[in-house]
């Protein structure tokens, strides 16, 4: 049986000069630059996020991460 997954994995930078990634699974398979962009502005903005790198200050790079997981029949 095969079972496919995808994750938008978003990174951020911080105040201090750190990365943070935020991962989504489930993401839609046809999100588009623009949205995804929309998307870290608001998180951004809102301001919801910290670590020990501090505030997400801006946006470094989005990727959709897509998984294949096949398993064998084993007896």
């Amino acid at each position: 049986m095969s079972e496919t997954s995808r994750t938008l994995e978003m990174t951020f930078a911080t105040e201090l000069d750190k990365k943070h990634v935020i991962r989504i699974t489930d993401a839609r398979s046809d999100a588009t630059d623009a949205e995804v962009t929309a998307a870290m502005d608001n998180i951004i903005s809102k301001n919801i996020f910290s670590g020990t790198g501090g505030e997400l200050v801006g946006k470094v790079s989005a990727q959709l991460i897509i998984t294949q997981k096949d398993e064998f029949n084993i007896v």
